[in-house]
């Protein structure tokens, strides 16, 4: 598992609107200053976390972005999942990305690859944004 920037960006953008969490929308400007992340780029984050339910969005002057679920509720593996897929270093290793890969023949460096994922995955779904901030 590698992390993109979409993933990264979307991690930081999260945390900031976790830590800001009110009941007031927080402009994308405002969130790509505090993170450093270019606007465009974060707007586009922004719409594909709002697709998947974990923002609402509101229009207008005192527009912006705020967490649709508790910070309790949003796991690190779920984010890096809508973004980069599969948490495994191999996808023969995946339980929600499984395509065959050559290292199958060798079950036992397969095994190696999927310790590595159950250690990954275990901790990213345990990992909320609430730990974090």
């Amino acid at each position: 598992m590698k992390l993109t920037a979409r993933s990264e960006y979307a991690l930081l953008a999260l945390i900031y609107l976790a830590r800001n969490h009110s009941r007031d929308y927080i402009t994308v400007q405002r969130t790509a200053n505090a993170q450093s992340i270019p606007r465009k780029f974060l707007e586009q984050i922004l719409l594909t976390l709002k697709r998947a339910g974990f923002l609402y969005s509101s229009k207008g002057q005192h527009g912006g972005y705020r967490l649709a679920k508790p910070a309790e509720e949003i796991t690190l593996a779920k984010v890096i999942r809508l973004f980069d897929g599969a948490l495994a270093p191999t996808e023969s290793v995946s339980e929600h990305f499984y395509d065959t890969t050559p290292i199958e023949k060798e079950k036992k460096l397969k095994k190696v690859f999927k310790d590595i994922r159950d250690f990954v995955a275990e901790r990213l779904e345990e990992t909320t944004l609430a730990d974090i901030i």
